[in-house]
């Protein structure tokens, strides 16, 4: 079966709540996602699985608009939200219903946004990666 993939840059905060290690702190990264699809019914008409303008637009703009230099918490981390959304010049946090691992922002990414953002596409968003830094990475698939 044919695949396909975009990349998509954006910068982030965020802080893992109870991490045993530095990341426990408010910090940032330079964060790669891959968003990968595959078809549900074959190849379109010209042979392909969808435009790549299709997934930097649907998925790169919710990126931008979400979590593209802002800071993303876990909604139990309950003081750091506060904090954030008191800082001059912060824009408003992006609350994640998990702690903001890699791991948990690439799931989120695929089971919730990548659905609700491709509906009228006939491909499936199948796997997420999210390079946090270029020596560490996380996977979530179907």
């Amino acid at each position: 079966m044919e695949t396909c993939s975009r990349k998509i840059h954006f910068c982030y905060g965020h802080r893992v709540m109870n991490h045993e290690s530095k990341c426990a702190t408010l910090h940032g990264h330079n964060g790669n996602l891959w968003i990968h699809a595959r078809p549900l019914q074959g190849l379109d008409e010209i042979g392909r699985v969808v435009d790549f303008s299709v997934l930097k637009e649907k998925i790169g703009s919710w990126v931008d608009e979400h979590w593209d230099h802002t800071t993303i918490l876990f909604k139990d981390d309950v003081d750091t939200c506060k904090l954030v959304e008191q800082a001059p010049g912060f824009k408003k946090p992006f609350i994640l219903p998990t702690n903001p691992t890699a791991e948990n922002m690439a799931n989120y990414l695929l089971r919730e946004i990548c659905p609700k953002l491709l509906t009228e596409y006939k491909i499936e968003v199948f796997k997420v990666t999210l390079y946090e830094t270029e020596n560490c990475f996380a996977e979530a698939m179907l």
